[in-house]
């Protein structure tokens, strides 16, 4: 059986450089080869696939054809402990463990604190009239993420804010281990984290557990043996825990934020809908569920600017998908992004129609995957849907704000979208 068609590239380097910075890359390929092409990123041949079948493929046979995996950079920087590269049963245990943390009961605990950061956000944002948003954002989120999954306050201007910062800029890089490459910085700050880390573990380890926040939980887990997670341990999953509740969240809200002040069309609905619920009470669970057009707009969201553009596997055992061959031992890079793009499962995908998402219409199985999905669906699901939700609900209702002319809006890719200019913004408060 033949091989998808297309080409390795460079020696060594195959498409790698590309790859990172043509945001473009995989939808020209598939322009030229169709749904299915093979290349060579990270010193490995891929292949790529996109659609809803293609999805299903790789999410549904996870341990028998495919196990999850990452490019040498984040394997690197994410740790041997991390769920992130676990697999099989070891992979099944621990995840019930972490789930622990995102419960129904867990998330309803975590509301008030995230009500409270982001009132003091907004306010801030209000106060300083024009702003470059994206890093306020991300100073925002992990904010969030430091208070509710380790139990710190005003994260982002600490030590492990800062390191964590570099850290995260080498995850998706050239794995050159030099002093001066974005890979060597990041992997000397995963050096400084660690020790930061293991100071904020063992200190609730000796203290009264609070319970308000991941660490505490996970400190307590149990898996079924009655075991609980060891420190080495609980520091990777804590920084993954980071990772996840930062890096894709900032990216979400931010393109929210960017999309709804292209379309004030959208934000009126969303401020017609904020006006069925009482602005001075605290919001609940209960409420945010009623939201029903907000959640469509953030489903599109979701869908126009998908914050992982796909998801990698190792293929385990040599199968077949779409007439080719894909031999053991290759990568494959199952896309979320072009899946969205897919004119037959969306038409018109490049057009922002959160009706797309009203309850008449049924989407094709895997053709929605911001999540992932199979075994290995974002942990932290409940809580970005959690999080996102409340900070648009704030936003719209009290604050109004408005692009900055002479700016570049276009997208960086990877490692995660956001805006090349960083989203300058001018915010004030609103008094409808």
């Amino acid at each position: 059986m033949a091989l998808p068609p297309g080409s390795f590239g460079l020696p060594l380097i195959g498409d790698s450089i590309n790859f990172l910075q043509d945001s473009q890359f995989a939808k020209k390929r598939h322009q030229q080869y169709g749904p299915i092409f093979k290349t060579s990123i990270f010193g490995q041949p891929t292949v790529f696939m996109c659609g809803p079948e293609a999805n299903l493929f790789v999410l549904s046979n996870e341990n028998q054809y495919f196990v999850v995996d990452f490019p040498p950079s984040a394997k690197a920087l994410l740790g041997p402990l991390s769920l992130a590269l676990q697999t099989g049963a070891n992979h099944q245990n621990r995840r019930k463990l972490l789930y622990q943390a995102f419960q129904p009961r867990a998330l309803a605990g975590y509301i008030d604190a995230m009500e409270e950061i982001t009132q003091r956000y907004l306010q801030r944002w209000a106060k300083m009239e024009t702003l470059t948003w994206y890093p306020e954002l991300r100073n925002y989120t992990f904010d969030v993420a430091g208070k509710l999954l380790v139990g710190i306050d005003n994260g982002s201007e600490t030590a492990l804010g800062n390191y964590f910062e570099n850290w995260s800029k080498g995850l998706f890089s050239i794995p050159l281990d030099l002093p001066w490459s974005q890979f060597g910085k990041s992997k000397k700050s995963r050096n400084l984290l660690l020790p930061e880390l293991e100071n904020i573990i063992r200190d609730r380890q000796q203290g009264a557990p609070s319970g308000n926040d991941a660490l505490s939980l996970l400190i307590s887990a149990r898996d079924d043996e009655g075991k609980g997670l060891s420190l080495e341990e609980l520091k990777d999953q804590v920084l993954l825990l980071l990772f996840a509740g930062h890096e894709t969240l900032t990216s979400a809200i931010a393109s929210f934020c960017l999309v709804l002040a292209q379309h004030p069309d959208v934000m009126a609905k969303v401020r017609a809908e904020q006006q069925q619920f009482p602005a001075t009470e605290p919001l609940t669970l209960e409420q945010l569920k009623q939201m029903t057009y907000l959640e469509q707009v953030l489903r599109e969201v979701l869908r126009l600017v998908p914050p992982v553009g796909g998801v990698f596997r190792t293929v385990i055992n040599a199968c077949e998908f779409g007439g080719y061959e894909i031999p053991k031992g290759w990568s494959v890079l199952s896309e979320i992004n072009q899946t969205h793009e897919d004119s037959e499962v969306y038409p018109e995908p490049d057009r922002f129609d959160p009706d797309r998402f009203n309850s008449e219409r049924s989407a094709k199985p895997f053709s929605y995957v911001p999540f992932g999905g199979g075994l290995r669906e974002c942990l932290g699901k409940e809580f970005a849907r959690l999080e996102m939700k409340l900070f648009a609900a704030k936003i719209v209702r009290e604050y109004e704000w408005d692009l900055l002319p002479d700016q570049d809006l276009n997208l960086i890719t990877v490692p995660i979208p956001h805006p090349r200019d960083g989203l300058r913004v001018k915010f004030r408060r609103n008094y409808f």
